[in-house]
């Protein structure tokens, strides 16, 4: 049996049921479980790894809900720097078609280290491009070796330009192999228990690259199976129009009618929706992981976080691909989804008589998107989207999962009357230390699971063919 003690921190965020904030806090780890969380008084003086936590806020991990690794190796390409979603998939399809197995291993270290960095512990990726004999098995052993928490998709795209899609042929895969693949990752890979490192979630591209009836199969085999579904939904307007032209529905009428709500599924984006839907997804668990730089990056619009939040439907954060966001940040998407949020709020036409209205009209308290809350979408949101109650908070019985920010920096000098808000207000920071099931990740700054210098190199020798360029 291993411990590890994380002492002194100048505050721990806790994310329990009382949003505890300690003084001086620590945590006592046993095999990579929480056994004590509190005072640093109250906790044992030795264990086999001792952390001191001196000038540092200690946080949950973060959780990125929703990624495409493959995308590191196609970043700032210039066909896709100005323009929107659909152009930019067009420009980018054929190049992820390239991609090799050996790319995609050091896509997901490059990646999953840059997530680490920032602080995340838990990766969803949405692989769905699956050509040059790529499986999700070269993805789920990469992250191994990283020593991330790991949910990937086995996902899938069948429906080509031939066929009305907006995927070239070249990219897309028999539905009948998409399925017998799915049955083979969820039986070689999931794992359920808590603790769990691996987990399988089913999620087809979109509803511009797959057809109705692999929708309907993926659910039923993911429900068959007990493992999670996840698509994008409501990017884009240009996605509304598809739907509606295609199908006669909008795009969450058109998920109710293939049977994907449910507490077991979660969309990525879902910015274009209505209150109808928004009181859909309430009731019935269904999640949205809200995206704000990818979205802002390709002038998708502004998800309505806020109203998610009021009306009680299961949101997290995701940093998207790393070509339509050109980083893999999850501290930087937490700062972010405040920020878009208030301009979002800011935004919205005054009420009552113009004659009537100060120039600035006051935004009243409960509007506010807080730093506390979008911490609280990284954390605990992600979690839920994922199905996870065993991550997400530092209370004893969760895994021991956290990060650390150094408060005797440049960038948070001055701004230390509230250290939990100036982790999100101030400029994102890199972890000084980044724990996973009690396995340290970045210990001061730099990863220590993997010697990323010639990973660096070899993938970017990768991109460079992808591209062309090389």
């Amino acid at each position: 049996m291993s411990t590890l003690l994380a002492r002194h921190a100048t505050v721990l965020v806790t994310m329990d049921e009382q949003r505890r904030e300690i003084p001086d806090g620590g945590l006592f780890v046993r095999d990579g479980v929480i056994e004590q969380v509190g005072p640093t008084t109250e906790l044992p003086e030795t264990a086999d790894q001792v952390i001191d936590l001196t000038d540092q806020l200690l946080l949950p991990g973060l959780v990125n809900g929703h990624h495409h690794l493959d995308q590191v190796l196609t970043r700032n390409l210039p066909a896709g720097q100005n323009t929107n979603l659909f152009p930019w998939l067009r420009a980018h399809y054929e190049i992820w078609g390239s991609r090799t197995p050996e790319a995609a291993r050091t896509a997901t270290l490059v990646g999953g280290a840059e997530l680490a960095l920032s602080g995340c512990t838990t990766l969803f990726d949405h692989a769905y491009v699956f050509q040059n004999g790529c499986r999700v098995d070269d993805q789920i052993g990469a992250a191994a070796e990283l020593g991330i928490r790991f949910a990937v998709s086995r996902g899938s795209m069948s429906l080509g330009e031939s066929q009305g899609g907006l995927p070239p042929d070249s990219c897309v895969e028999d539905e009948d192999a998409i399925l017998a693949d799915c049955e083979r990752v969820i039986a070689a890979h999931h794992d359920p228990r808590p603790g769990s490192m691996t987990q399988i979630v089913l999620a087809p591209c979109s509803p511009f690259s797959v057809t109705s009836q692999l929708m309907r199969d993926s659910a039923e085999l993911a429900r068959r199976h007990g493992v999670r579904l996840h698509t994008h939904l409501a990017e884009t307007l240009d996605e509304e129009l598809f739907t509606l032209q295609h199908h006669g529905l909008r795009p969450v009428a058109y998920m109710q009618e293939l049977d994907w709500v449910g507490d077991d599924v979660w969309y990525a984006h879902a910015i274009h929706v209505d209150d109808t839907e928004i009181a859909l997804f309430a009731a019935t668990g269904t999640g949205a992981c809200h995206c704000p730089s990818s979205n802002m990056r390709l002038a998708s619009g502004i998800a309505p976080v806020k109203k998610y939040l009021d009306a009680g439907v299961p949101v997290g954060l995701g940093v998207d691909g790393s070509a339509s966001n050109d980083s893999s940040n999850m501290l930087a998407e937490v700062r972010q989804a405040m920020l878009l949020a208030r301009l979002r709020m800011g935004l919205r036409p005054p009420e009552g008589p113009a004659s009537l209205l100060p120039t600035s009209h006051p935004l009243r308290a409960h509007e506010w998107v807080t730093a506390r809350q979008v911490l609280e979408l990284g954390t605990l949101g992600g979690a839920r989207l994922l199905g996870r109650t065993d991550i997400g908070a530092l209370t004893v019985g969760k895994r021991a999962d956290f990060f650390t920010l150094d408060l005797n920096t440049i960038d948070f000098a001055g701004g230390l009357a509230d250290p939990v808000a100036a982790a999100v207000f101030c400029a994102p920071q890199r972890a000084n230390w980044t724990v996973v099931d009690g396995r340290v990740l970045v210990q001061e700054g730099r990863v220590v699971t993997v010697d990323m210098e010639p990973v660096v190199a070899e993938h970017n020798r990768h991109a460079a063919r992808m591209a062309g360029i090389g």
